[in-house]
């Protein structure tokens, strides 16, 4: 019996075959979950519907989280069809392509706003159509990266969005606590997905932290979707507000030196 046996998880955010949606999909379906996915538009369906039919997924919706009629219509689709669910997944993340270079102090006026309403607000607005969806118990999840609470170079607003996600997840946290309903956030290492593409000397960035991390490993979508299943399922009953980091173990390492220098320091020892 998998872990999410008896539970139906709706996941925001599904790209393609390599988006972290898709690594939580694969880890819920596994683990016997009911599925729902969302995705953002219209050009992503033709990607979108071949991946639900290999989960056996019959719940495909098209959601623009910058519009409150589609997010409620979307509460009001997954009423009529699943009744309750037990995971709400949020893997949605967007920053116009010009304020992930250069300086943070050029971000504009209009690329800030942007950045927080599609990256951050979506959460809160998902959270709150589907309040009356939830089942004692039920999880929220949604995707971070430690550009929140240190400088990642050309990251830029999106690292202040996502300072304001985590947040967020607190706040939220605080306040579905009474209902039993949980709120956690997953910060993931560099994936190479679609938005990751974005950011410029994402490459080097990507390479660099195998060389960093203490594991000396790079992170994948099914480590994110592991991980997801712990927060969805009932072995984290008691976990609400946090932040767990899926990085093998790059956000604990402070004085980054690389492997080559520490190898020579000790030969010379």
């Amino acid at each position: 019996m998998g872990l999410l046996e008896g539970k139906t998880a709706i996941v925001f955010g599904l790209a393609n075959d390599r988006s972290i949606a898709w690594g939580i999909l694969q880890a819920f379906h596994r683990e016997g979950a009911t599925l729902g996915i969302s995705y953002a538009g219209e050009a992503l369906k033709r990607r979108i519907l071949p991946l639900a039919e290999q989960l056996g997924c019959n719940w495909v919706e098209e959601c623009d989280v910058s519009r409150d009629d589609q997010i409620a219509a979307a509460a009001e689709k997954a009423a009529a069809h699943f009744g309750k669910i037990d995971v709400l997944v949020h893997s949605i993340a967007f920053a116009q392509r010009e304020e992930l270079s250069g300086l943070f102090y050029n971000t504009t006026r209009e690329g800030f706003r942007i950045a927080m309403d599609i990256s951050v607000y979506s959460f809160v607005a998902l959270a709150k159509a589907f309040q009356p969806l939830l089942n004692p118990g039920a999880s929220l999840i949604t995707m971070t990266y430690y550009g929140s609470v240190k400088v990642a170079p050309h990251y830029n607003v999106m690292g202040v969005a996502k300072a304001a996600l985590e947040a967020t997840t607190r706040y939220l946290a605080y306040d579905f606590g009474p209902q039993g309903v949980r709120v956690n956030a997953i910060s993931a290492g560099p994936i190479r997905t679609l938005a990751a593409a974005g950011v410029s000397g994402f490459r080097d960035m990507y390479k660099y932290f195998a060389d960093i991390a203490p594991m000396r490993e790079n992170i994948t979508i099914e480590d994110v979707g592991n991980a997801a299943v712990f927060l969805a399922s009932d072995l984290s009953k008691r976990i609400t507000g946090e932040v767990l980091y899926v990085d093998s173990g790059f956000n604990i390492v402070g004085v980054q030196i690389h492997p080559e220098f520490s190898q020579r320091q000790s030969a010379s020892a």
